[in-house]
Protein backbone atom coordinates (compact mmCIF):
# COMPACT_ATOMS: atom_id res chain seq x y z
CA UNK A 1 0.00 0.00 0.00
CA UNK A 2 2.92 2.66 1.15
CA UNK A 3 5.05 1.89 -2.16
CA UNK A 4 1.83 2.12 -4.17
CA UNK A 5 1.30 5.98 -2.57
CA UNK A 6 4.84 6.97 -3.30
CA UNK A 7 5.50 8.63 -0.43
CA UNK A 8 8.98 8.82 -1.15
CA UNK A 9 8.80 10.20 -4.41
CA UNK A 10 6.28 13.06 -3.60
CA UNK A 11 8.47 13.67 -0.61
CA UNK A 12 11.39 13.97 -2.97
CA UNK A 13 10.16 16.09 -5.45
CA UNK A 14 8.80 19.02 -2.54
CA UNK A 15 12.59 18.79 -1.49
CA UNK A 16 13.92 19.77 -5.23
CA UNK A 17 11.27 22.58 -5.16
CA UNK A 18 12.63 23.75 -1.78
CA UNK A 19 15.98 23.88 -1.88
CA UNK A 20 16.30 26.51 -3.80
CA UNK A 21 14.36 28.24 -1.54
CA UNK A 22 16.20 27.20 1.23
CA UNK A 23 19.63 27.79 -0.01
CA UNK A 24 18.51 31.63 -1.26
CA UNK A 25 17.04 32.37 2.05
CA UNK A 26 19.94 31.17 4.19
CA UNK A 27 22.25 32.61 1.83
CA UNK A 28 20.67 36.23 2.21
CA UNK A 29 20.78 35.79 6.18
CA UNK A 30 24.54 34.78 6.30
CA UNK A 31 25.44 37.58 3.79
CA UNK A 32 23.27 40.03 5.76
CA UNK A 33 24.79 38.68 9.41
CA UNK A 34 28.22 38.77 8.39
CA UNK A 35 27.84 42.79 7.35
CA UNK A 36 26.34 43.27 10.71
CA UNK A 37 22.33 43.09 9.93
CA UNK A 38 19.18 42.56 11.57
CA UNK A 39 15.78 41.56 11.08
CA UNK A 40 13.84 44.87 10.56
CA UNK A 41 11.42 45.37 13.35
CA UNK A 42 9.26 48.47 12.04
CA UNK A 43 9.39 48.59 8.22
CA UNK A 44 8.88 52.73 8.94
CA UNK A 45 12.25 53.51 10.41
CA UNK A 46 15.13 53.23 8.57
CA UNK A 47 17.19 50.57 8.10
CA UNK A 48 20.61 49.66 6.35
CA UNK A 49 21.17 46.80 3.16
CA UNK A 50 22.31 44.44 5.61
CA UNK A 51 19.04 44.93 7.50
CA UNK A 52 17.68 44.53 4.12
CA UNK A 53 19.07 41.40 3.68
CA UNK A 54 18.67 39.35 6.49
CA UNK A 55 15.02 40.32 6.91
CA UNK A 56 14.58 39.14 3.02
CA UNK A 57 16.59 36.01 3.87
CA UNK A 58 13.69 35.31 6.78
CA UNK A 59 10.88 36.16 4.66
CA UNK A 60 12.37 33.65 2.50
CA UNK A 61 12.46 31.13 5.11
CA UNK A 62 8.98 31.46 6.11
CA UNK A 63 7.89 30.34 2.59
CA UNK A 64 9.13 26.85 3.15
CA UNK A 65 6.55 25.01 4.72
CA UNK A 66 4.18 26.27 2.01
CA UNK A 67 6.50 25.31 -0.64
CA UNK A 68 6.93 21.97 0.20
CA UNK A 69 3.39 21.64 1.12
CA UNK A 70 2.42 22.77 -2.11
CA UNK A 71 5.06 20.90 -3.89
CA UNK A 72 3.84 17.59 -2.42
CA UNK A 73 0.07 18.07 -3.21
CA UNK A 74 1.53 18.92 -6.91
CA UNK A 75 3.34 15.85 -7.14
CA UNK A 76 0.45 13.64 -6.10
CA UNK A 77 -2.67 15.70 -7.30
CA UNK A 78 -0.96 17.66 -10.50
CA UNK A 79 -2.04 21.30 -10.84
CA UNK A 80 -5.46 21.47 -8.37
CA UNK A 81 -3.32 20.20 -5.57
CA UNK A 82 -0.89 23.61 -5.61
CA UNK A 83 -3.43 26.42 -4.28
CA UNK A 84 -5.03 24.08 -1.67
CA UNK A 85 -1.10 22.64 -0.77
CA UNK A 86 0.24 26.78 -0.62
CA UNK A 87 -3.00 26.89 2.15
CA UNK A 88 -2.24 24.23 4.55
CA UNK A 89 1.59 25.26 4.64
CA UNK A 90 0.23 28.34 6.25
CA UNK A 91 -1.94 26.77 8.37
CA UNK A 92 1.14 24.74 9.38
CA UNK A 93 2.97 27.92 9.96
CA UNK A 94 0.23 30.12 12.31
CA UNK A 95 -0.36 26.84 14.13
CA UNK A 96 3.62 26.00 14.61
CA UNK A 97 3.45 22.96 13.03
CA UNK A 98 6.61 24.11 10.84
CA UNK A 99 8.10 21.69 8.36
CA UNK A 100 6.67 18.42 9.38
CA UNK A 101 3.31 20.11 9.31
CA UNK A 102 3.62 21.64 5.66
CA UNK A 103 4.54 17.90 4.56
CA UNK A 104 1.62 16.35 6.57
CA UNK A 105 -0.83 19.05 5.11
CA UNK A 106 0.69 18.38 1.78
CA UNK A 107 0.35 14.50 1.87
CA UNK A 108 -3.64 15.31 2.98
CA UNK A 109 -4.45 17.74 0.46
CA UNK A 110 -2.79 15.72 -2.35
CA UNK A 111 -4.50 12.69 -2.03
CA UNK A 112 -7.52 14.23 -0.98
CA UNK A 113 -7.74 16.53 -4.15
CA UNK A 114 -7.18 13.42 -6.24
CA UNK A 115 -9.74 11.23 -4.81
CA UNK A 116 -11.91 14.34 -4.68
CA UNK A 117 -11.32 14.67 -8.79
CA UNK A 118 -12.12 11.05 -9.36
CA UNK A 119 -15.13 10.34 -7.15
CA UNK A 120 -17.17 14.24 -6.80
CA UNK A 121 -20.17 14.73 -9.56
CA UNK A 122 -21.23 17.66 -10.43
CA UNK A 123 -23.73 18.63 -13.06
CA UNK A 124 -22.87 19.53 -16.78
CA UNK A 125 -22.60 23.19 -16.13
CA UNK A 126 -20.67 23.24 -13.25
CA UNK A 127 -17.86 21.44 -14.73
CA UNK A 128 -16.33 24.03 -15.53
CA UNK A 129 -16.27 25.28 -12.04
CA UNK A 130 -14.11 22.34 -10.76
CA UNK A 131 -10.64 22.90 -11.26
CA UNK A 132 -10.34 26.95 -10.42
CA UNK A 133 -13.66 27.14 -7.50
CA UNK A 134 -15.35 23.70 -6.38
CA UNK A 135 -12.11 21.79 -6.18
CA UNK A 136 -9.86 24.34 -4.22
CA UNK A 137 -12.79 25.47 -2.26
CA UNK A 138 -14.02 21.98 -0.42
CA UNK A 139 -10.22 20.61 -0.13
CA UNK A 140 -8.86 23.85 1.65
CA UNK A 141 -11.97 24.36 4.06
CA UNK A 142 -11.98 20.21 4.60
CA UNK A 143 -8.45 19.68 4.96
CA UNK A 144 -7.41 23.05 6.55
CA UNK A 145 -10.23 22.64 9.01
CA UNK A 146 -8.90 19.28 10.26
CA UNK A 147 -5.44 21.01 10.18
CA UNK A 148 -6.77 23.65 12.80
CA UNK A 149 -9.04 21.71 14.89
CA UNK A 150 -7.48 17.96 14.80
CA UNK A 151 -4.57 16.99 12.72
CA UNK A 152 -1.85 19.99 13.68
CA UNK A 153 -2.06 19.83 17.84
CA UNK A 154 -0.14 16.40 18.03
CA UNK A 155 2.47 17.63 15.60
CA UNK A 156 3.05 20.96 17.35
CA UNK A 157 3.56 18.73 20.21
CA UNK A 158 5.89 16.22 18.59
CA UNK A 159 7.70 19.56 17.14
CA UNK A 160 8.21 21.37 19.97
CA UNK A 161 8.94 17.95 21.87
CA UNK A 162 11.67 17.39 19.19
CA UNK A 163 13.12 21.05 19.34
CA UNK A 164 13.26 20.93 23.45
CA UNK A 165 14.77 17.06 23.58
CA UNK A 166 17.86 18.36 21.41
CA UNK A 167 18.13 22.26 23.10
CA UNK A 168 18.71 19.75 26.46
CA UNK A 169 20.75 17.49 25.18
CA UNK A 170 24.68 17.43 27.45
CA UNK A 171 27.68 16.65 25.72
CA UNK A 172 27.36 13.04 25.32
CA UNK A 173 24.15 13.55 24.35
CA UNK A 174 24.95 15.35 21.69
CA UNK A 175 28.20 13.75 20.18
CA UNK A 176 25.86 10.47 19.77
CA UNK A 177 23.36 12.77 18.38
CA UNK A 178 25.74 13.89 15.65
CA UNK A 179 27.36 10.23 15.53
CA UNK A 180 24.01 8.97 14.35
CA UNK A 181 23.23 12.15 11.79
CA UNK A 182 26.68 11.96 10.58
CA UNK A 183 26.57 8.55 9.21
CA UNK A 184 23.53 8.58 8.16
CA UNK A 185 24.19 11.68 5.77
CA UNK A 186 27.21 9.71 4.46
CA UNK A 187 25.78 6.35 4.19
CA UNK A 188 24.54 6.44 0.50
CA UNK A 189 26.53 9.11 -0.84
CA UNK A 190 22.78 11.28 -1.37
CA UNK A 191 20.52 8.94 -1.63
CA UNK A 192 17.50 7.84 0.42
CA UNK A 193 19.17 7.49 4.09
CA UNK A 194 21.20 10.57 3.05
CA UNK A 195 17.75 12.37 2.06
CA UNK A 196 16.23 11.11 5.01
CA UNK A 197 18.88 12.71 7.30
CA UNK A 198 18.75 16.26 5.37
CA UNK A 199 14.89 16.43 5.80
CA UNK A 200 15.68 15.81 9.47
CA UNK A 201 18.27 18.44 9.63
CA UNK A 202 16.09 20.90 6.97
CA UNK A 203 13.47 20.60 9.44
CA UNK A 204 14.81 21.20 12.69
CA UNK A 205 16.61 24.00 11.04
CA UNK A 206 13.03 25.84 10.57
CA UNK A 207 12.82 25.65 14.37
CA UNK A 208 15.52 27.53 15.02
CA UNK A 209 18.14 24.43 15.54
CA UNK A 210 21.00 24.81 13.33
CA UNK A 211 23.42 22.30 15.08
CA UNK A 212 22.17 19.05 13.03
CA UNK A 213 22.44 21.11 9.51
CA UNK A 214 25.81 22.18 10.15
CA UNK A 215 26.73 18.02 10.65
CA UNK A 216 24.77 17.31 7.68
CA UNK A 217 26.90 19.76 5.39
CA UNK A 218 30.35 18.33 6.92
CA UNK A 219 29.23 14.78 6.31
CA UNK A 220 28.35 15.41 2.86
CA UNK A 221 31.58 16.45 2.30
CA UNK A 222 33.48 14.02 4.33
CA UNK A 223 33.61 11.28 1.63
CA UNK A 224 35.16 12.82 -1.14
CA UNK A 225 37.86 15.00 0.96
CA UNK A 226 38.39 11.53 2.78
CA UNK A 227 39.06 9.21 -0.78
CA UNK A 228 40.76 12.51 -2.29
CA UNK A 229 43.15 11.94 1.12
CA UNK A 230 43.47 8.45 0.75
CA UNK A 231 44.34 8.82 -2.62
CA UNK A 232 47.05 11.17 -1.43
CA UNK A 233 48.71 8.86 0.98
CA UNK A 234 48.90 6.28 -1.57
CA UNK A 235 51.03 8.40 -3.59
CA UNK A 236 52.93 9.42 -0.83
CA UNK A 237 53.45 5.94 0.60
CA UNK A 238 54.06 4.71 -3.11
CA UNK A 239 51.48 2.27 -2.64
CA UNK A 240 48.88 1.37 -5.64
CA UNK A 241 45.26 1.72 -4.15
CA UNK A 242 43.03 2.81 -7.03
CA UNK A 243 42.88 2.33 -10.25
CA UNK A 244 43.60 5.13 -12.68
CA UNK A 245 39.88 5.00 -13.72
CA UNK A 246 39.49 5.55 -9.83
CA UNK A 247 42.07 8.44 -9.80
CA UNK A 248 40.26 10.21 -12.18
CA UNK A 249 36.91 10.13 -10.75
CA UNK A 250 38.67 11.38 -7.61
CA UNK A 251 40.20 14.11 -9.15
CA UNK A 252 36.43 15.16 -10.44
CA UNK A 253 34.89 13.80 -6.32
CA UNK A 254 37.17 16.66 -4.19
CA UNK A 255 35.97 19.87 -6.61
CA UNK A 256 32.45 18.39 -6.42
CA UNK A 257 33.07 17.93 -2.65
CA UNK A 258 33.86 21.84 -2.01
CA UNK A 259 30.49 22.16 -3.07
CA UNK A 260 28.72 19.84 -1.15
CA UNK A 261 27.93 17.37 -3.67
CA UNK A 262 29.14 14.23 -2.27
CA UNK A 263 27.35 12.03 -5.33
CA UNK A 264 31.29 12.19 -6.66
CA UNK A 265 32.02 9.51 -4.77
CA UNK A 266 29.59 6.74 -5.91
CA UNK A 267 32.07 5.33 -8.52
CA UNK A 268 34.54 4.55 -6.00
CA UNK A 269 32.08 3.44 -3.70
CA UNK A 270 30.87 1.43 -6.44
CA UNK A 271 34.44 -0.57 -7.39
CA UNK A 272 34.91 -1.53 -3.62
CA UNK A 273 31.96 -0.71 -1.75
CA UNK A 274 32.23 -2.01 1.46
CA UNK A 275 35.47 -0.61 2.57
CA UNK A 276 34.56 3.02 0.80
CA UNK A 277 31.15 3.20 2.68
CA UNK A 278 32.60 2.05 5.83
CA UNK A 279 35.53 4.59 5.93
CA UNK A 280 33.14 7.50 5.13
CA UNK A 281 30.41 6.41 7.63
CA UNK A 282 33.34 6.46 10.19
CA UNK A 283 35.11 9.30 9.55
CA UNK A 284 31.45 11.52 8.84
CA UNK A 285 30.10 10.10 12.02
CA UNK A 286 33.04 10.96 14.43
CA UNK A 287 32.74 14.32 12.38
CA UNK A 288 29.81 14.89 13.39
CA UNK A 289 29.70 14.03 16.71
CA UNK A 290 32.63 16.75 16.91
CA UNK A 291 30.44 19.43 15.58
CA UNK A 292 27.15 18.59 17.56
CA UNK A 293 29.14 18.41 20.79
CA UNK A 294 30.69 21.79 20.27
CA UNK A 295 28.01 23.86 19.21
CA UNK A 296 28.12 24.40 15.72
CA UNK A 297 25.38 25.42 13.79
CA UNK A 298 24.72 26.38 10.26
CA UNK A 299 22.22 28.83 9.26
CA UNK A 300 23.07 28.03 5.70
CA UNK A 301 21.69 24.33 4.37
CA UNK A 302 23.78 24.12 1.64
CA UNK A 303 26.76 25.68 -0.05
CA UNK A 304 29.54 23.41 1.11
CA UNK A 305 33.24 25.17 1.87
CA UNK A 306 31.90 28.80 1.09
CA UNK A 307 29.11 29.02 3.73
CA UNK A 308 32.10 28.13 6.16
CA UNK A 309 31.86 31.51 7.37
CA UNK A 310 28.33 32.03 8.28
CA UNK A 311 29.04 29.13 10.77
CA UNK A 312 28.05 30.02 14.43
CA UNK A 313 32.47 28.61 14.99
CA UNK A 314 34.09 28.43 11.60
CA UNK A 315 37.44 27.12 13.36
CA UNK A 316 35.42 24.62 15.07
CA UNK A 317 33.73 23.39 12.15
CA UNK A 318 36.96 23.35 10.13
CA UNK A 319 39.07 21.36 12.29
CA UNK A 320 35.50 18.71 12.97
CA UNK A 321 35.74 18.51 8.98
CA UNK A 322 39.03 17.66 8.66
CA UNK A 323 39.03 15.51 11.85
CA UNK A 324 36.89 13.51 9.80
CA UNK A 325 38.33 13.37 6.74
CA UNK A 326 41.42 12.38 7.82
CA UNK A 327 39.92 9.46 9.57
CA UNK A 328 38.37 8.59 6.72
CA UNK A 329 41.32 9.00 4.77
CA UNK A 330 43.58 7.31 7.02
CA UNK A 331 40.77 4.00 7.50
CA UNK A 332 40.24 3.85 3.49
CA UNK A 333 44.34 3.65 2.97
CA UNK A 334 44.73 0.71 5.49
CA UNK A 335 41.86 -1.24 4.99
CA UNK A 336 41.86 -0.61 0.59
CA UNK A 337 43.55 -3.22 -0.96
CA UNK A 338 45.82 -3.29 -4.02
CA UNK A 339 43.59 -3.22 -7.40
CA UNK A 340 43.62 -6.74 -9.43
CA UNK A 341 43.17 -4.81 -12.51
CA UNK A 342 43.85 -0.91 -13.99
CA UNK A 343 40.56 -0.76 -15.41
CA UNK A 344 38.98 2.63 -16.05
CA UNK A 345 35.53 3.09 -14.38
CA UNK A 346 33.21 4.27 -16.76
CA UNK A 347 29.97 6.18 -15.72
CA UNK A 348 26.84 4.19 -16.26
CA UNK A 349 24.67 7.12 -16.48
CA UNK A 350 26.75 8.27 -19.94
CA UNK A 351 27.15 6.45 -23.01
CA UNK A 352 29.93 7.23 -25.95
CA UNK A 353 27.64 7.75 -28.93
CA UNK A 354 29.45 7.05 -32.35
CA UNK A 355 28.34 10.11 -34.58
CA UNK A 356 30.01 8.66 -38.03
CA UNK A 357 28.00 6.53 -39.60
CA UNK A 358 24.70 8.73 -39.25
CA UNK A 359 24.24 10.57 -42.65
CA UNK A 360 21.57 13.88 -43.11
CA UNK A 361 20.10 13.79 -46.09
Amino acid sequence: MWKKLQLKKHALTAISYMLPVVVTAGLLIAIGNLTGGQVIENYKMSYSLPDALVSLGVLGMGLLAPVISAAIAYSIADRPGIGPGLFMGLVANSIGAGFLGGMLGGYLIGFFIKWLVKHLKVPKWAQGLMPMMIVPLLSTLIIGLLMFFVIGVPIVWATEAMTSFLAGLQSSGKFLFGVIMGGMAAFDFGGPVNKVASLFADGLLLEGVQEPEAVKVLASMIPPFGVTISWVLSKAFNKQKFTTGEEDNIKIAFPMGLCMITEGVIPIAAVDPIRVIVSCVVGAAIGGGLSMSWGVGSPVPSGGVFIIPAMTDPVKFTIALLIGSLITGVLLFVLKKKPATDIAIKDDLEEEVDFSDITIN
